[in-house]
């Protein structure tokens, strides 16, 4: 029987693994994220970032060095960004967020479950804070709202009231699933809603909606 060229598949094509770049000063550092996320199959360790990367950058505190690295990654080279620190100033927490940072990993807590959980929901465009800091998050955007001069509580663009629903629901630290089950909607339509206003207001991610939401006082 003549070959054939055709490549014969079986069975479900294998589910695309997530693309991840490590950033440490420490060399040895690094090489520990690297074993600590190299024994999960979803997880394609690279070396350099780009776009539909994840970018893991992990330091002790966040330097000006580092916060002009995170800009260079997700700005320069598209990649989504992972921060993990022992910990962070009041002062830097915008900052973080308007870098384009979904996601912060404090060090205590970076288990390799804890990683692996926070790099997918980078790469899904999801953001994953400590409550913590989402307390801080809000405290200080609200902060900076009361203090501002000349605001009508509503911002010029205006934001749709599924829009506010759903932001507020993010805020409170709920995932797509469960938004869509408290709203009532599916999970694709939560989806659309976040894409269709990050991408309308030129925003990185959810976190930086419910910054700009809490900073124009939608909630």
């Amino acid at each position: 029987m003549p070959s054939s060229s055709r490549t014969i598949r079986t069975g479900a094509e294998p589910a695309p693994r997530t693309r991840v770049s490590v950033h440490a000063a420490d060399p040895i550092l690094r090489e520990g994220v690297h074993a600590q996320l190299r024994p999960f199959p979803g997880i394609e360790l690279r070396e350099e970032s780009g776009p539909g990367t994840v970018a893991l950058i992990v330091d002790d505190v966040l330097e000006e060095g580092a916060l002009t690295r995170l800009r260079r990654l997700v700005r320069g080279e598209g990649a989504r960004a992972v921060l993990v620190v022992r910990s962070l100033r009041e002062a830097e927490l915008l900052d973080v967020i308007e870098c384009g940072v979904g996601a912060v990993v404090w060090r205590h807590e970076a288990t390799a479950h804890r990683l692996v959980q926070a790099v997918l929901a980078a790469a899904r465009g999801d953001g994953d804070l400590p409550a913590d800091l989402l307390g801080r998050l809000i405290n200080q955007v609200s902060t900076l709202h009361r203090s501002a001069s000349g605001r009508s509580g509503v911002g010029s663009s205006g934001l749709a009231p599924r829009e506010v629903d759903v932001l507020r629901l993010i805020a409170e630290g709920f995932d797509t699933g469960e938004i869509a089950r408290k709203l009532s909607y599916s999970e694709r339509t939560v989806k659309n809603v976040m894409h269709g206003l990050t991408t309308r207001l030129h925003l990185r991610n959810r976190a930086h909606a419910v910054a700009y939401a809490l900073q124009e006082g939608y909630i």
